[in-house]
């Protein structure tokens, strides 16, 4: 459904992109694009489709009280990977935001990826597990990256384009309306209630 959306060209973000309240860079990533390069033939590439921001002013975030052993890539550089290990059984992929000694970072919730199964990468832990992620790639940069990086959108999305809803599965900051996703795709991970799925095209 959205593989008119999908080009070979990739557009690499401006440094200072990620250099801002995770809020701000959460929304601007949907439709931009997540890659995996396996090997020099094997490569994944799919459309980020739905995000969600956190940052160490709500309760939420993983770096609310203080900076651990596990949290601390997520104080870490902007624009740098941070990947825990959800209750143990999944992992989860984030973007580290806004400045250092700050725990900010957006959640990649679901991916599109063009010619699969399209709730192939429809949650946070079906992400790492379609790309292949684990810990290794844990504070590693998203633009100095030849294994797994990140490409600007090549087409432009509108307010309109976008759903703007509360984060899932939390117990706290619950009202909160940092969940972004793609109205068009059929690949996010759980709707905003009235939202239908788009028809198949």
């Amino acid at each position: 459904m959205l593989d008119k959306y999908l080009k070979i060209e990739e557009v690499l973000f401006p440094k200072n992109f990620f250099c801002r309240h995770s809020k701000l860079v959460a929304p601007d990533l949907i439709g931009c694009y997540l890659i995996k390069q396996k090997n020099k033939k094997d490569q994944v590439k799919g459309m980020i489709v739905e995000t969600e921001a956190y940052s160490q002013e709500e309760e939420a975030c993983h770096g609310y009280r203080k900076k651990t052993k596990s949290n601390n890539s997520l104080f870490g550089k902007p624009g740098t990977f941070y990947i825990y290990k959800s209750y143990g059984i999944h992992h989860c992929l984030n973007i580290v935001t806004d400045k250092e000694n700050f725990a900010s970072g957006v959640l990649i919730r679901a991916v599109y990826i063009p010619k699969k199964n399209e709730r192939l990468a429809s949650g946070p832990g079906l992400v790492t597990k379609t790309f292949g992620l684990d810990l290794s790639f844990n504070a590693h940069e998203v633009l100095n990256n030849k294994s797994l990086w990140i490409s600007q959108r090549d087409s432009n999305l509108e307010e309109k384009d976008l759903i703007q809803t509360t984060r899932i599965g939390i117990s706290r900051a619950k009202n909160i309306k940092w969940r972004w996703y793609l109205k068009n795709s059929r690949s996010v991970s759980k709707r905003l209630k009235g939202d239908r799925t788009p028809k198949f095209k």
